[in-house]
């Protein structure tokens, strides 16, 4: 027995509903809190594990290389193999992330875990932006962009929130959040099965083809300021994500875990709100003035080291997360937008490249001077070197509106 699909009155076949760009964007959530979801957890596995400070940086920083080798050899994939194949890659990265974890195999499953990680946030910034962004009716493009924007951030922040919240009031608290996580994984999948396809002639078969760096030269004088804004961003997330949980058990001795999940929750979430008001702010001012809020995020995570302070610390997160999230939306539009179409995806995957590598080498830097230093002379540290940075960056692209207004 044949069976024939639903008419409308007028006698056409009703089209199947295929879920729209939310639901795309809740897959690209999903994908993204596995890759923080250990942070408040660190401290655990430092007491069953015995290992360092700076080896907790070291384990965290390994993410960033999982992120960096996937942007160079398989960034653009989703163009050629299509974007569901990627994003179904995407999740099984994340889900043998997360068994790497449960396993509890000393170091080498959690540096295995964090590199997965890494590759699965490498293969969903590309793929799962595009997707939000491509199933959007052409009414809500601009929503969609902020569906992605709060997809990325907001799952990176939820990451912590989660795994904080279930270790500190559920039990097993080492594997209940990531048996969570593997079960919104597999509904995430569902969802992508369920998705139509976006690129035309899609080849799932298809072998990455790596693109490598690259930055034309009438590109560069955008290119150099915007991409050490999103170095100094994304160390200031680098630090939350990594030592922020440590500071807040050993300096302030406030053993929750839902506590320090929320505190590296705060900085995402800001962020989000930063990225969303880019869009209210021109380019040009918006680079500038994300640096300058950024600058004043780090004075106050600088004096929440010295004066041993929750609350000035929770107000850094703040304040700096708002200036990183409109620095980098900013950034990021200046870079795509000068860059020529032909090597625009190249230049795009070099700024991302400087990003992340701004998210674990001042960390591991950070880690290594606690050795010595102890945790709040190594964080202060930091954050004057950082501080810095970012002024000096504000101060040239200051300088640089006024003379291109000059001319």
């Amino acid at each position: 027995m044949t069976r024939t699909s639903p008419r409308r009155p007028g006698g056409r076949p009703r089209r199947a509903r295929r879920p729209g760009y939310p639901a795309a964007a809740a897959v690209f959530a999903v994908g993204m809190a596995g890759t923080t979801l250990p942070t408040p957890l660190y401290g655990l596995y430092r007491q069953e594990l015995g290992f360092s400070e700076l080896m907790v940086t070291v384990v965290f920083a390994s993410y960033a290389v999982g992120v960096i080798l996937t942007l160079l050899l398989a960034g653009n994939h989703s163009d050629v193999a299509g974007r569901r194949p990627v994003l179904l890659c995407a999740l099984g990265f994340a889900a043998a992330s997360a068994v790497c974890f449960l396993l509890e195999g000393g170091l080498p499953a959690l540096f295995t875990g964090r590199v997965l990680s890494g590759f699965s946030a490498g293969l969903l910034s590309g793929a799962g932006t595009v997707t939000v962004l491509e199933l959007a009716p052409p009414g809500r493009r601009s929503r969609a962009g902020l569906a992605a924007t709060a997809a990325n951030m907001g799952g990176l922040g939820c990451g912590p929130l989660l795994s904080g919240l279930l270790a500190e009031y559920a039990p097993m608290p080492l594997a209940l959040p990531f048996l969570t996580h593997l079960g919104l994984l597999a509904v995430a999948c569902v969802i992508v099965l369920l998705l139509p396809e976006t690129v035309p002639g899609a080849r799932p078969g298809a072998r990455p083809r790596p693109r490598g760096l690259y930055v034309p030269a009438e590109v560069r004088d955008v290119f150099t300021p915007s991409s050490l804004a999103a170095f100094a961003g994304f160390s200031l997330l680098g630090l939350f994500t990594a030592v922020a949980p440590s500071f807040v058990s050993h300096t302030l001795g406030i053993g929750n875990l839902a506590v320090s999940g929320l505190v590296v929750f705060s900085v995402f979430l800001s962020s989000t709100v930063g990225q969303a008001l880019t869009g209210r702010v021109p380019v040009r001012s918006a680079l500038p003035l994300g640096c300058l809020v950024l600058v004043g995020g780090l004075l106050l995570v600088g004096a929440s080291l010295w004066a041993e302070s929750l609350a000035l610390m929770v107000a850094g997160a703040v304040c700096g997360g708002l200036g990183q999230g409109l620095a980098f939306r900013a950034a990021l539009t200046a870079v795509g937008d000068a860059a020529p179409p032909a090597h625009r995806a190249a230049t795009v995957s070099s700024f991302f490249v400087v990003a992340y590598t701004g998210i674990s080498l001042p960390v591991v830097g950070v880690g290594a001077l606690t050795m010595w230093l102890g945790l709040e002379r190594a964080g202060l540290t930091f954050t004057t070197c950082v501080t810095l940075l970012v002024a000096a960056t504000a101060l040239h692209l200051v300088r640089h509106a006024a003379t291109t207004r000059g001319r």
